[in-house]
């Protein structure tokens, strides 16, 4: 398969953007991962960018694709980001979310990772498949019953993370999926809540389908975004990789 990999950062209504996203690549193996900081400047986009640096050199010194080693992964992280809280001020109270995907190309497997509500979807035949399910509070009332997807895109409540990266380990939840296979023309699509939240899964897959790129469909999603979100909303990231059926595997890596 060819890949390509198309990005999407903003900074949206905020003064900087705590948002990064990272891949590496071998030619076998490709992890990609977003990562959404919180704690203000100076400490939000630097626990962020820890947890893209830890993770994607430890992939790269290791590349294996299983649930012990995916979630060693984001706990080397985590202990990396409590590491460097130590030095106090803003550094202190920082947090991330990230979410992981790994894929084996020899064996056209896809595995992923979160913390927080930072999501992966997987799609098929322009239909979410597979989603993460976010560590935060509305999500256990979604599963409660108590509220819909729609209700907790909207709840006042719904930044209220249960979860991040900078946690003590004892306290830290996060989630490691099972093995997918990746097949020619599914779409992958990591971002953090600062894309999912204003546009909402039911809109995602109406411009997926709409889209004959995936430069064009972050182009769509960044339009959306800014016509659906608050004058002062959220950084906003997305990674998108679609599968391309090929004899030759290559990769091609656009940021808009």
């Amino acid at each position: 398969m060819e890949l390509e990999i198309v990005t999407l950062s903003q900074q949206g209504g905020r003064n900087y953007n705590e948002d990064v996203h990272g891949q590496w690549n071998d030619g076998q193996y490709v992890a990609c991962l977003v990562a959404d900081g919180a704690g203000g400047h100076g400490g939000g986009d630097v626990a962020a960018g820890i947890a893209r640096t830890t993770i994607l050199e430890g992939f790269s010194g290791q590349p294996e694709i299983s649930l012990s080693s995916l979630r060693a992964l984001l706990l080397r992280a985590n202990a990396a980001v409590v590491a460097r809280q130590s030095e106090g001020g803003k550094m202190a109270g920082m947090r991330t979310t990230v979410v992981l995907a790994v894929i084996d190309l020899h064996n056209d497997a896809l595995m992923w990772a979160h913390c927080g509500d930072s999501r992966a979807y997987l799609f098929r035949g322009g239909k979410a498949l597979a989603r993460t399910t976010d560590h935060s509070l509305v999500q256990q009332m979604v599963a409660s019953g108590m509220i819909d997807d729609e209700g907790a895109r909207r709840h006042p409540q719904r930044n209220l993370l249960l979860s991040a990266l900078g946690s003590p380990e004892a306290e830290l939840d996060l989630t490691v999926s099972e093995p997918m296979k990746l097949l020619p023309g599914d779409v992958l699509l990591l971002c953090s809540d600062g894309v999912w939240e204003p546009v909402g899964d039911a809109l995602l897959e109406s411009l997926l389908k709409e889209a004959a790129s995936p430069r064009i469909w972050l182009k769509e999603l960044d339009e959306s975004v800014r016509a659906n979100a608050k004058p002062d909303h959220d950084n906003y990231t997305a990674l998108t990789l679609w599968a391309h059926a090929e004899d030759e595997v290559t990769q091609m890596i656009v940021n808009i």
